[in-house]
């Protein structure tokens, strides 16, 4: 039986967008099964990790040419693009609630969720917009309709905030959050060599 391993994310940041492309490449060469868990990192800024905001409004310029070197640094590991939107912090509740739809139909869950970082992180499009997701998930065979229907029901809405709740009750603080064995966590983007090298 192939390992597991637990993975909280949200598409509005964009070191989750780089683990998504690590974690997705490392799955091409161990054996292991990723367990999806959507999420919404604003409800756990908001509620344990408010250093987030204050960081924001009272940058450290050094960190701050470091980070943006850091992250160009990673782009051109992962291979993907980033262009930073015009529209940052974004709403990403609904992108997010969608990844539940396809779960639950058992659709192609990476490829809904690659379709919404890189309509965000590289094209700048609004991902909370609902018309921006149609045209994000018109490519699948999926009914615009029924999936705008089951992102506004309200136990989908719960399902979310309920993933939130669990990563915070179980020691997580931010997107992304890894878990292996239940108990064995790692957080961010850089930590895949650690899950490589374990695995």
């Amino acid at each position: 039986m192939s390992k597991q391993i637990e993975y909280f994310l949200d598409c509005s940041s964009p070191w989750t967008y780089l683990s998504f492309k690590g974690i997705t490449d490392l799955q091409k060469i161990k054996d292991f099964e990723i367990i999806w868990k959507p999420i919404l990192v604003g409800g756990i800024f908001n509620s344990i990790n408010p250093s987030v905001y204050e960081s924001r409004e009272n940058p450290v310029k050094e960190k701050l040419n470091y980070s943006q070197k850091d992250m160009n640094d990673w782009v051109q590991t992962r291979g993907i693009e980033i262009n930073w939107p015009a529209i940052f912090p974004i709403n990403s509740v609904k992108a997010m609630r969608g990844a539940f739809y396809f779960l639950d139909k058992n659709l192609d869950i990476e490829t809904y969720l690659e379709s919404i970082f890189k309509a965000y992180w590289t094209d700048g499009k609004d991902i909370s917009d609902e018309k921006c997701l149609i045209e994000i998930i018109s490519g699948f065979e999926v009914s615009s309709e029924k999936y705008i229907d089951f992102i506004n029901e309200p136990k989908t809405k719960t399902r979310l905030i309920k993933n939130t709740q669990e990563l915070m009750d179980r020691g997580g603080f931010g997107s992304p959050t890894f878990f292996l064995n239940t108990t064995d966590m790692y957080f961010g983007n850089d930590r895949i060599q650690l899950i490589e090298n374990l695995l």
